[in-house]
């Protein structure tokens, strides 16, 4: 069985993935085997061409491809299946920086085109703070949010819209890049990013997958697993949870969500 994702935030990821997968084929019954890419659309790729059984995406891809994806399972942090997306400035470059008003002229990372919080959050930011893509000094895609934090952290950018989640197990892990940058703006919650599999007959190895990810709270290596990756679980979620990214994506104009 192999799972799609992009990197995880660990800095010893390989380990961590072959601990993980070690411990889904125990349960599961088959050998599992991630296979990481360096950005949602390429592993969005690997699924809808069914060469991977289930993909951990972002919100904003599931509701792009709502109609041919189903939710498997979704993340619990701090008790919900939601996070915020944040937008963060760094301390030494671009102390003044309260909000998204203030980066005209100023340089902004993303993590992804096909992030809510680290791409679609910023356009409907900086529409409201009547700024567009000119009015900054400069954009780029650091590909993925530790990437946007450390990038902000370097002064290679005033600012960055990342992941709450992120920045926050960043900070909890001690990883450097905190201590540079700041959070200035919280973002309403939104669904958090799901593992979700092709829409089609249910298969037993998906199934046995499924209550695996259920089942971790309840194992000693499955709860050491969780804590490495901040997470309290996993829960079934429903595709309500992704309302919200939805209707902001509604109103940006070339998200590719329909009304």
């Amino acid at each position: 069985m192999r799972i799609g994702l992009t990197p995880v935030i660990l800095a010893d990821q390989a380990a961590f993935l072959t601990r993980w997968a070690a411990y889904l084929e125990e349960r599961c019954g088959v050998a599992v085997r991630f296979v990481a890419r360096e950005s949602y659309q390429p592993v969005l790729d690997l699924l809808l061409t069914q060469r991977v059984d289930a993909a951990w995406i972002c919100g904003y891809p599931f509701v792009l491809h709502e109609r041919d994806l189903s939710l498997l399972a979704v993340p619990s942090w701090a008790d919900e299946p939601l996070y915020r997306s944040y937008l963060i400035r760094s301390r030494r470059l671009a102390p003044d920086i309260q909000g998204w008003h203030d980066l005209r002229d100023r340089v902004l990372a993303y993590s992804d085109p096909l992030s809510n919080s680290g791409w679609l959050v910023a356009q409907a930011q900086l529409s409201r703070a009547g700024l567009s893509a000119g009015d900054l000094r400069r954009s780029f895609f650091a590909h993925g949010h530790r990437n946007v934090a450390e990038a902000v952290a370097a002064g290679l950018a005033h600012a960055g819209s990342i992941d709450g989640y992120v920045w926050e197990t960043m900070r909890l892990q001690g990883m450097g890049a905190t201590d540079d940058t700041d959070v200035v703006w919280r973002s309403e919650e939104f669904g958090f990013p799901p593992l979700v599999t092709l829409r089609q007959p249910s298969h037993a190895r998906v199934d046995a997958l499924r209550e695996a990810l259920f089942a971790m709270p309840r194992n000693p290596e499955g709860r050491a697993l969780l804590e490495a990756l901040n997470l309290d679980g996993f829960v079934p979620g429903d595709a309500s949870l992704f309302n919200s990214i939805r209707l902001q994506a509604m109103q940006i104009p070339d998200s590719g969500v329909q009304g």
